[in-house]
């Protein structure tokens, strides 16, 4: 189905993302995770539209699963205090949307999920400066 190029152009794919996880700061596994979620429920509205079943049942789960195992198992329930229980009921509430989504082939539920997603990955981003400096602290202070 595929020629040897494309094998050779997923090996390569399939490495620059290993890299790329391999190399990432906390910060930005967070930002791959929610960028995974959200590719993944573009797939689910793709395949949703063209009535492809079981491969929208596999885009969901995908998202679904970095939604649970990802960011959701990310939380520090324990020192987050509030915001990180939000966030677990916030990511609760997504993977039964995208469940109920699959079950009721709603491409309006993918959709807002999508948008939470987006919100969340958008706010995670604008923090990245804060992180750095305060990444940057304990260094300038061993320095001293």
């Amino acid at each position: 189905m595929f020629s040897p190029g494309h094998a050779g152009a997923n090996a390569y794919a399939r490495v620059g993302v290993e890299t790329g996880v391999m190399g990432a700061s906390p910060h930005r596994l967070i930002v791959l995770l929610y960028q995974g979620a959200r590719q993944a429920i573009a797939q689910a509205r793709m395949h949703l539209q063209q009535g492809n079943v079981p491969d929208r049942g596999m885009a969901i789960s995908k998202a679904t699963r970095i939604i649970e195992s990802g960011l959701q198992q990310s939380l520090n329930l324990e020192v987050g205090g509030e915001t990180a229980e939000r966030l677990n009921a916030l990511y609760s509430y997504m993977a039964r949307r995208l469940l109920e989504a699959n079950i009721k082939q709603s491409e309006a539920m993918l959709v807002e999920v999508d948008g939470l997603l987006a919100t969340l990955e958008e706010a995670w981003i604008g923090i990245a400066p804060e992180i750095a400096r305060m990444a940057a602290q304990p260094a300038a202070e061993s320095m001293r």
